[in-house]
């Protein structure tokens, strides 16, 4: 029987890169987009249905994933959903702060809640959620981005003791830089105290080496999905490896004196 993944997020990026792998793996995949009446070829492959979803509007929510669940049976739940809001804390608006966490971590955090009775009383399930490494890691100038991608990381440990006793899996898929639109659409909040801090991290972020796919990442979120085990966090791409690892191996503070003489006193 073939195995099904509902996906958040789908129209562009690494949603949308997941959606195709998955498909092109033989899975039956729901993609889930805020307009899908501008999607012109993910229609096209047999194996796909896109319904609407809003991650913050929580009806749409409950009418989607109910709509899903009356088309069968679902394994894998891929919350990918998100967008970058950059920008030094002074610069950015209320309304933009509230966005980006009912987006990015609130938006997460309802499609999970609205899945976990189905996948409870399956006794299986999977959760797979995309974070960062900017989710293992805090940078200048993404505060609030930073501050979505760590309370993701915080509220799935937590969550995954909650989960396995019903035979329910979570994960998180950390990548480093992405090579996707998502970039270029990145909300940007400026301001001139900031201005040469603002620069030099856009800077250092279009520059960097090592950066990964779309279909990297994709590939990284199948063997999460297939490799049957119980790992929590998938950091992934080169670039985020490398930061990671130094992260770990210089340790907290070395490493905030590491991303001080980088983007500050560099």
């Amino acid at each position: 029987m073939k195995k099904t993944i509902f996906v958040t997020g789908a129209s562009t990026g690494i949603g949308r890169a997941t959606v195709i792998y998955f498909a092109e793996k033989g899975w039956q995949v729901v993609a889930t987009m805020r307009r899908p009446e501008n999607e012109k070829e993910l229609h096209l492959l047999d194996n796909v249905t896109i319904l609407p979803l809003d991650v913050t509007d929580t009806l749409q929510i409950k009418e989607t994933v109910e709509k899903t669940l009356a088309l069968g049976p679902v394994d894998v739940v891929f919350n990918n959903a998100g967008y970058t809001l950059l920008g030094a804390l002074e610069a950015i608006t209320d309304e933009q702060l509230v966005q980006q966490m009912e987006t990015n971590f609130f938006g997460v955090v309802r499609v999970t809640q609205a899945f976990i009775p189905y996948f409870r009383e399956r006794k299986a399930g999977l959760f797979i959620t995309t974070t960062s490494s900017a989710g293992l890691a805090g940078f200048p100038v993404s505060s609030m981005y930073d501050a979505s991608k760590w309370a993701l990381e915080g509220w799935s440990e937590s969550l995954s003791y909650e989960l396995n006793a019903f035979g329910i899996g979570i994960k998180n898929i950390e990548p480093g830089l992405v090579a996707t639109d998502n970039g270029k659409s990145a909300v940007i909040a400026s301001h001139p105290a900031y201005e040469t801090l603002l620069n030099k991290f856009l800077a250092a972020i279009s520059t960097g080496t090592n950066v990964s796919t779309a279909d990297d990442i994709a590939a990284v979120v199948y063997e999460a999905a297939t490799d049957g085990k119980n790992n929590l966090r998938y950091v992934c791409g080169e670039d985020a490896k490398a930061l990671y690892a130094h992260r770990l191996a210089v340790g907290d503070e070395g490493f905030r004196d590491y991303v001080h003489q980088l983007m500050v006193q560099g």
